[in-house]
């Protein structure tokens, strides 16, 4: 269905991007603003082609709405689902324009996120998605040349921000202030890097997650923040707090400015002088060795069979040496692809998106002068590399994130979790 979702300012500035299938590179945006440009006349068509690629819009606010397909579907659908979209972030942001989406991207990409799934539309209703959406708005506060009391040329702010140090004209004054206004959040990433190793009969020989919590905080004045984890968390085997569903892990370090008074029992981080000043830091390290509170996040079922003319294999491993070598496969959806790498004889296997609990498969077949039944000796492990969004391995969750210090408004709290594959090998 649809394959992107992209949002454009009318000097084609990129304000949102959103990929749902995989189909074409970014460099599509382009594409669609240099179409729109050469086109004579201030109406260009709703539906643009390029390459097999369609491009469906509609502009309001000033902003056009972009979708991209290469299946055929009616573009009246599309063009109702951008007007849709349009009439959300009005609802959500209060207005339609450059500035309030530039504000808001986190809560459009949200949106998307729940009106899409994997392209195809679920629902566009506001009253529905208010009950998913957690992200608050913030509304874009009009630009005054009176109130110029926080503006810092030499600051912290500014100078994080990239922002010149010289206010000489109406334009740097108004993006100084809108930095400022539009930096009250905090963020915090739970970050683990997962080793493992698998035998080819599927035993786990080694299992190894080094973790950290990231802190990155935008607040004008914090003097301390608690980071709730959870309740039953434990280090060492002999700590164990709770039964059945406790959070264990080898081993913890802390930053300097973090206080453990309140971790014993209340497994809570108390982190002192929270300043923008300080940039990011990782408040805590973490580490857990030999076994997974879970099973390996992938399984892979491979076979190896040489037939006359060659041999076949299904995994992703490095091939024998030969000097010339060629590839055919037969992958399970089309969204896949692979290719043969001479130089580190590998093939190389990639799936853009990995929905869990589905199985995919892939049969490659390997001909070349030189192979023999002895080098199906040289199949050497298959490796794996990729990217788990909201998931942590060891079931690390932060239960919430308080500060001491009252704010005028309430700060954009955002927490994130992301396991990745440091190193994950499958021997066959």
């Amino acid at each position: 269905m649809i394959s992107q979702v992209f949002l454009l300012s009318a000097k084609g500035d990129h304000l949102i991007y959103k990929d749902f299938r995989g189909e074409a590179g970014r460099d599509v945006i382009n594409v669609f603003y240099e179409k729109v440009n050469a086109l004579p006349g201030d109406q260009p068509p709703v539906v643009m082609h390029h390459e097999g690629l369609h491009f469906v819009h509609v502009r309001q606010g000033g902003l056009y709405c972009v979708a991209t397909t290469r299946s055929n579907p009616s573009p009246f659908t599309l063009t109702e689902f951008l007007n849709r979209l349009a009439a959300l972030i009005r609802d959500y942001c209060g207005s339609l324009s450059e500035q309030s989406v530039s504000l808001n991207s986190a809560l459009i990409y949200e949106l998307l996120d729940e009106m899409l799934d994997f392209g195809y539309p679920q629902t566009s209703s506001t009253e529905i998605l208010k009950n998913f959406i957690q992200t608050e708005a913030v509304t874009p506060k009009p630009f005054s040349l009176l109130d110029l009391r926080n503006v810092g040329l030499f600051g912290a702010d500014t100078q994080h921000s990239k922002v010149a140090p010289s206010c000489s004209s109406l334009a740097t004054l108004s993006t100084v202030l809108w930095l400022r206004g539009g930096k009250n959040e905090i963020f915090v990433d739970v970050i683990e890097r997962l080793t493992v190793v698998i035998g080819s009969n599927g035993t786990l020989l080694k299992a190894d997650i080094q973790g950290e919590i990231r802190l990155k905080c935008f607040l004008p004045s914090c003097s301390e923040m608690r980071i709730g984890l959870n309740e039953e968390f434990s280090i060492g085997k002999t700590q164990l707090r709770g039964y059945g569903a406790a959070v264990r892990v080898d081993e913890c370090s802390f930053h300097e400015a973090v206080k453990l008074d309140e971790f014993e029992n209340q497994r809570v981080l108390r982190v002192l002088r929270v300043t923008p000043s300080q940039g990011e830091h990782t408040v805590m390290q973490y580490q857990l060795s030999d076994e997974l509170p879970s099973p390996p996040p992938f399984r892979l079922f491979h076979s190896l069979e040489r037939e006359p003319s060659g041999r076949q294999e299904n995994g992703v491993s490095p091939t024998p040496l030969s000097l010339s070598l060629s590839l055919s496969q037969e992958l399970s959806s089309p969204d896949q692809s692979a290719e043969l790498q001479p130089i580190s004889r590998a093939v190389r296997w990639e799936i853009p998106r990995f929905p869990g609990g589905a199985q995919l498969s892939a049969l490659f077949k390997l001909e070349g002068s030189g192979l023999s039944a002895a080098s199906l000796l040289e199949v050497g492990p298959v490796s794996l590399s990729f990217e788990l969004p909201k998931l942590t391995c060891t079931g690390l969750q932060i239960r919430f994130l308080r500060l001491s210090t009252p704010l005028p408004a309430l700060p954009q709290r955002w927490v994130r979790y992301v396991t990745h594959s440091d190193s994950y090998t499958i021997r066959m």
